[in-house]
């Protein structure tokens, strides 16, 4: 993928005279850019999200601001929160699935980054699907990205050991910064299976794999007995095509460590207990200094292709954000 596959367009804008029942005229603030992104990209039909169309805007959470609306929910003004609104300057969209961000001392943009449905992820496959015990090791692939760096310090925050390879030596230093115990340079070793069982001889308790491919593989090899995967995302297969679809060697671990290993999708989550539970948590941290969140904040829609090829290409530390 390359920047010839983007174009950024110029077209009169919409106008409140065109909504309907239950749309909002938004002004577009920020737009989250995401690996799962990637993935959209792929013309899949059969996915829980459907895949972009070539010639139309991609898709993607945002804040926006309100400048007409037809839903009794909305008034002007309001900034809200939510998705998928289409990568535009100006644009009309259903309201439904949006939230007000309230004013507080809280800027807005954490709505996209720490209270954001992102870090709500980490807060899932961590807390929710792994089920930490204090004391226990926590594997995390993709340890410095938007998901990844949550997902440090929510399993810091409950006394987990935290082991975070990365793919840079400044990845490394950023990784520590947010509390891993453990951190190396996966592109520096020989065997990412060998350099994670000489990191923890003893083993792994929980992975939380963003990643897939054979980071999976090299994790299942050093998971400990009864031992816990969430599955988060795969981002190093969402461009492979099935030839080079990588194939596990490890599967049967599966079987004789007992382990158990569950995908889970964060919009299952969104309209229940937890989601409250989560944002209450990360505020108070928020509020207390006791959160670190990175985020890499570019100026200008027109920048926007960039900043996705740097994500998919894995260039960017922390969460990825266009301000229009």
């Amino acid at each position: 993928m390359s920047l010839d596959d983007f174009k950024v367009v110029t077209k009169p804008a919409p106008t409140k005279d065109q909504l309907k029942e239950g749309e909002l005229l938004l002004r577009l603030l920020y737009m989250s850019c995401d690996p799962m992104l990637r993935s959209l990209m792929s013309g899949v039909t059969d996915g829980p999200i459907p895949s972009f169309q070539v010639g139309k805007p991609i898709r993607g959470l945002g804040i926006g601001v309100v400048e007409a609306s037809a839903s009794p929910g909305f008034d002007v003004g309001d900034t809200i929160v939510g998705g998928w609104l289409e990568w535009q300057t100006v644009s009309i969209t259903p309201a439904e699935g949006f939230i007000k961000i309230l004013p507080s001392e809280i800027p807005a943009i954490h709505y996209l980054g720490a209270l954001g449905v992102v870090s709500f992820t980490s807060y899932v496959g961590t807390v929710i699907v792994s089920q930490p015990k204090a004391g226990e090791t926590l594997l995390v692939s993709g340890a410095t990205g938007a998901v990844g760096q949550m997902v440090v310090q929510l399993a810091k925050a409950r006394g987990l050991r935290v082991v975070a390879p990365v793919g840079s030596d400044d990845k490394v230093q950023a990784a520590k910064e947010l509390g891993a115990d453990i951190s190396f340079n996966y592109k520096s070793v020989a065997s990412l299976e060998t350099a994670i069982k000489e990191a923890v001889p003893e083993g792994v308790d929980i992975y939380f794999d963003n990643v897939g491919g054979e980071f999976l593989d090299a994790a299942i090899a050093n998971m400990n007995l009864n031992g816990r995967i969430a599955g988060c995302g795969m981002l190093s297969q969402y461009a492979v095509s099935q030839e080079s679809f990588h194939r596990f060697e490890n599967l049967m671990d599966l079987v004789t460590k007992r382990l158990s290993f569950k995908g889970f999708v964060v919009s299952d989550y969104l309209n229940t207990p937890a989601y409250a539970e989560f944002v209450s948590e990360v505020s108070e941290m928020l509020k207390q200094g006791k959160l670190t969140y990175k985020l890499t904040e570019t100026a200008g829609i027109e920048n926007s292709p960039q900043v996705l090829l740097d994500l998919f290409g894995a260039k960017n530390i922390g969460k990825c954000i266009v301000r229009i």
